[in-house]
């Protein structure tokens, strides 16, 4: 399934069925372009092979992992388990060339539903040379208990906090250069800050081929989650160092807009703001 902008293909849908089950199956998007076709997305890389392009993920719930691969535990490190969760497709709400609406299921290793997510993907023009990538994810627990949500950082390993909409771009033959608010410059800055928006560009030259700003749009406002320097990923983190309790029948809300735009950007406030504006 493609997601489209006029006559112009800007992303690719995969249902995540052919995933193995290590990798905790979900659907992803892949590859997500500029208007200029380059690819921004990559899925199943050396370094990370359950990094799948766009994808909504989360690294422990209640012990099952939604993220795919090892599994970091206080008394082991990082460790395979069979703890693997699959997110199932069961409905389509909307289905249009620039929108989707779609309902899913997660299960844990034994089938049992944990979450029941409405995910709402849009495609919005900007200019010439952005458009946006808005994703929504609304996950209600239907488990009938008490659900902890947490992460490597609230399993005992500091700063991988990961887990939510997260974004894997790709690797190149230099990291991309990072950017955030008020001068705010590198991976270091911005890595688990509240930065209103953060930027990522190929090449720290005036002719990068390609720029990705991201921001979160709402209320809810999460620590960010950042790689460049080993590979370029991006996720608001949910659970960046204290587990969330997710009540039975309670929801909770995840979102990322995405601004894909064609060479450097002069201004990103200015980016930021028409972003952050689009309804």
């Amino acid at each position: 399934m493609n997601l489209s902008l006029g006559h112009t293909l800007v992303a690719t849908h995969h249902s995540g069925t052919s995933v193995p089950t290590e990798l905790s199956p979900r659907p992803y998007l892949h590859p997500v372009r500029t208007l200029a076709g380059t690819e921004v997305t990559e899925t199943g890389p050396a370094d990370h092979r359950h990094h799948l392009g766009v994808s909504v993920t989360l690294a422990d719930v209640s012990g099952t992992s939604f993220w795919g691969g090892r599994t970091f535990t206080r008394e082991h490190g990082s460790v395979m388990l069979d703890n693997h969760g699959r997110q199932e497709h069961l409905s389509w709400g909307e289905c249009s060339a620039d929108r989707t609406v779609e309902v899913l299921s997660w299960t844990d290793p034994e089938g049992t539903e944990l979450l029941r997510e409405h995910r709402t993907v849009r495609a919005l023009a900007l200019d010439a040379k952005t458009w946006v990538l808005d994703l929504h994810s609304s996950l209600r627990n239907t488990s009938g208990r008490e659900l902890g949500i947490g992460s490597p950082a609230t399993n005992g390993r500091p700063g991988a906090g990961y887990g939510g909409v997260f974004w894997r771009a790709p690797i190149g033959d230099l990291p991309p250069s990072v950017t955030g608010p008020d001068g705010a410059t590198g991976e270091e800055a911005l890595h688990g800050s509240h930065a209103r928006w953060l930027a990522l560009s190929s090449t720290a030259s005036p002719e990068a081929p390609w720029t990705l700003l991201f921001l979160q749009p709402g209320p809810r406002t999460d620590p960010w989650f950042l790689r460049a320097e080993e590979y370029p990923g991006v996720c608001p983190a949910p659970a960046w160092d204290t587990r969330l309790r997710l009540g039975a029948d309670r929801t909770l809300e995840l979102g990322l807009r995405t601004a894909v735009t064609d060479g450097p950007v002069t201004d990103h406030e200015a980016l930021a703001t028409a972003v952050a504006a689009l309804a």
